[in-house]
């Protein structure tokens, strides 16, 4: 009775710990979900407003907005074209990795030019402006070419596959529509060959006579002639006249 309490209770303990297991899971997935989406739209909030700044605002100030919004744009668009194309392609994984470092100057850039949006010292700012707009290009540059090499490889892969698909394709179509290929039947039956020449009406006749077969033209002789009168012997009686009584 002792063993089945045990055995009872540490299925009791199992089952609990299991639930427990579960639920941080469940607890931890919703709030990186949350967390995802408060991220996007603090992200979505924070373009919109850079937008509006570079066509509001004018000078040093605007040209801040321009440079930290295209910066975000070009990284972010690289970022998911990596992310999806590692995925299929597992080559791209050196490509991911420069990409983080480069991510890591982007962020120290990024965080920079926030910080100088509110700098009131104007004359510092625009003096300051070219090297940032130099760092913003090069740092730009580098993602792009990053993202449409992935792209480019991605296109590649995808031609030379439709290139085999079609070459397979037509194979197949050739294989299909082989009767085309042979000479058409003719729907004439072919003629007769013609009977060899020769003199006479007798030579002529192709196929074997049927009885009945002559013309009225034609008399039908006897199988056997008689050449004269039929001989007489003396052991043959003499025909007896008729009596007429």
């Amino acid at each position: 009775m002792e063993a089945v309490i045990a055995v009872v209770a540490l299925l009791l303990v199992l089952f609990l710990a299991l639930g427990a297991y579960a639920t941080v899971k469940v607890v931890g997935a919703a709030k990186r979900g949350v967390d995802r989406t408060i991220t996007q739209a603090r992200r979505t909030v924070e373009d919109h407003t850079l937008r509006a700044k570079s066509f509001a605002q004018i000078g040093p100030a605007g040209e801040l907005a321009q440079l930290r919004l295209k910066l975000r744009t070009s990284m972010r668009a690289t970022q998911d074209a990596l992310h999806a194309g590692v995925a299929e392609d597992e080559s791209l994984k050196e490509s991911l990795g420069l990409f983080r470092r480069l991510s890591a100057h982007g962020h120290e850039l990024d965080g920079e030019l926030k910080r100088l949006e509110a700098e009131p010292d104007r004359a510092t700012l625009a003096e300051r402006l070219p090297g940032l707009r130099e760092r913003t290009e090069r740092i730009t540059q580098s993602a792009d070419s990053l993202r449409w090499a992935a792209r480019d490889r991605a296109h590649r892969f995808a031609g030379d596959d439709l290139d085999s698909l079609s070459a397979q394709i037509d194979v197949e179509s050739g294989a299909l529509r082989h009767w085309t290929t042979s000479e058409p039947a003719s729907s004439t039956p072919p003629p007769w060959p013609e009977a060899p020449a020769a003199d006479g009406p007798a030579a002529q006749q192709t196929w074997p006579e049927t009885p009945g077969s002559r013309t009225a033209e034609e008399p039908t002789r006897p199988a056997i002639t008689p050449s004269g009168p039929r001989p007489t012997y003396p052991w043959q009686k003499k025909p007896r006249p008729e009596s007429t009584t």
